[in-house]
């Protein structure tokens, strides 16, 4: 008999969260080491990772680290390493430590895992645009975008099981309650996350869960200032009619859209060259595969994740500043969420149509998949000799 044994709760969780907390050492590791990265900024970056883990954790625990660390080795996310570091430690240091005392708090009194991290995650989201962050911090957008899909997709899966699986759960209050936290926070914080809010609203529509009416309006409420947001800050009137091969032809990169970019060739031509940049061809590949099959057994899943990965597409058409890699980070990691889908799928295939039931037929898909982060690792400067 063990003279301490954790209740069995405690070790499901234990087990769940075990690989996206490992995923993020494994990322934190590298942006100190590799990336140079200050600590805090590295924490940060870190915690993106975990989250975008947790959203792949559905597929099995290997391909969610494997899916995350690819897409901290993609090279708009390995541009936000480096640098110097423009907090102040004090001030983060004491957002964390409220945020750590009212997780704590709420995790004894209700004891949830989720909703004590919900509450962590209010209160330094809440300190951190009042009094520690900059307006519209790219660092913060990435780090709520990862936490956003990971609760879609986690409530998506509880309400829309497969077709063929038995009913896994229920939508609750850390997913509803939830999501409309990280959205408001990601709004204020830049109106550009309101792209994320069709996609939403959609994810809602299909769990067939009745909300109170406030919910929705409150919802509505933040789409629509995110929105205003936007077209003030992206829509310029001396831009917005301007002709994109002329643009095109003399280069210009400028922080503001254009609004006949969608309609251009060469515009689709730019933004999958783009995506290809970030993952490689097998990435893109991958990841087409990957919504093709979620979509025939997850379809709300498939649906709603494409809606988001075209709103954030079309922008992406139309802006022709230079940082639109790191504004389209919500759509890279929609990607890595069908890629990682894909190579589970084939796993699953292989698993099933196989004769033998070989140890070595299980890690034969993870060993290719753990090729692509390897890649990405080596094209990272001063890597390789």
């Amino acid at each position: 008999m063990a003279i301490f044994s954790l209740p069995q709760q405690y070790k499901q969780q234990s087990t769940y969260w075990i690989p996206p907390l490992a995923a993020g050492a494994a990322a934190w590791t590298a942006f100190m080491v590799i990336g140079q990265t200050p600590l805090i900024r590295a924490s940060g970056l870190a915690l993106v990772i975990v989250g975008m883990a947790l959203a792949l954790r559905p597929f099995g625990a290997v391909f969610a680290v494997i899916g995350a660390i690819a897409l901290a080795f993609s090279p708009a996310f390995w541009a936000q390493t480096g640098g110097v570091e423009l907090l102040n430690p004090p001030e983060v240091i004491a957002a964390l430590i409220a945020a750590l005392i009212g997780a704590a708090a709420l995790l004894i009194w209700r004891r949830k895992a989720l909703w004590g991290i919900g509450i962590g995650v209010l209160i330094f989201g809440a300190l951190f645009l009042l009094f520690v962050g900059t307006p519209r911090s790219l660092r913060l957008t990435t780090l709520l975008s990862a936490w956003l899909l990971y609760l879609m997709i986690d409530g998506l899966l509880a309400a829309n099981p497969r077709p063929d699986s038995p009913p896994t759960g229920q939508l609750g209050p850390q997913h509803t309650w939830g999501i409309l936290i990280i959205v408001t926070l990601g709004v204020l914080n830049d109106p550009l996350f309101a792209m994320m809010c069709p996609a939403i609203i959609l994810g809602l529509f299909l769990t067939s869960k009745r909300m109170p009416l406030i919910y929705w309006i409150l919802l509505a409420g933040i789409t629509l200032w995110g929105l205003r947001g936007i077209v003030t800050l992206y829509a310029d009137s001396a831009w917005w009619g301007m002709n994109v091969n002329l643009a095109e032809t003399n280069g210009i990169q400028v922080p503001f859209l254009i609004s006949a970019g969608w309609r251009e060739p060469s515009r689709w031509v730019y933004l999958i060259e783009l995506l290809v940049y970030q993952f490689m061809a097998v990435g893109l590949a991958l990841a087409v595969i990957g919504l093709a099959r979620l979509s025939r057994w997850y379809p709300p899943v498939g649906v709603v994740t494409m809606i988001a990965y075209a709103t954030y597409a079309l922008f992406g058409l139309a802006y022709f500043g230079a940082d639109a890699s790191v504004l389209l980070m919500p759509m890279l990691m929609i990607q890595v969420v069908w890629m990682t889908y894909a190579v589970y799928a084939l796993n699953q295939w292989i698993m099933r149509s196989s004769l033998s039931r070989a140890p070595l037929l299980r890690w034969l898909v993870p060993a290719a998949f753990i090729l692509l982060p390897l890649a990405l690792l080596t094209r990272i400067p001063g890597v390789l000799p």
